[in-house]
């Protein structure tokens, strides 16, 4: 899956419709359940430390991304190098599961980053969630260490330039 099949548009006000609507979607609320979510996704449009994505592929909105600086409520990921960028993602339409866009879009997002002089980027799956960690290894990443976060244990995983 090339990079150039992935677009990535900055999420706005008007796309909260369709992502109430994915945050409904079952595939998608077994995993992102914390009721706060959708309110924590459209509260941060406009945070700085945050950068909010729609992804497409042929045009088709598909998948949401998020890009976040390390700060103060990450401590639990423990020292990361400066400039270290943190993603969290999913894919809302359903029919677009199993055919390796998960990988094929974080990869592509990823190697942005990194090209552009991201040193370290993160991902912090459910460790029950074998789904998501083989996607992230396929994308490039590797397992670090559980660490604690305000949403329970997860798995560090990392990506290096």
């Amino acid at each position: 899956m090339g990079a150039e099949r992935y677009a990535f548009r900055p999420m706005s006000a008007a796309d909260l419709v369709l992502m109430h609507r994915w945050f409904a979607a079952p595939h998608v609320a077994q995993w992102w359940h914390d009721p706060e979510a959708f309110e924590f996704v459209s509260s941060d449009l406009d945070h700085p430390d945050m950068a909010q994505f729609i992804v497409a592929s042929e045009d088709r909105p598909f998948a949401y991304l998020q890009c976040y600086r390390m700060s103060a409520w990450h401590d639990g990921f423990g020292q990361q190098p400066k400039g270290t960028r943190g993603l969290d993602q999913f894919i809302g339409e359903a029919d677009m599961i199993g055919h390796g866009h998960g990988a094929g879009f974080i990869r592509s997002f990823t190697e942005r980053l990194l090209a552009a002089g991201t040193p370290r980027v993160v991902v912090d799956p459910n460790p029950q969630n074998p789904r998501a960690i083989r996607t992230y290894e396929k994308a490039g990443f590797v397992r670090d260490r559980l660490v604690d976060t305000p949403d329970g244990v997860a798995l560090l995983m990392v990506r290096d330039a």
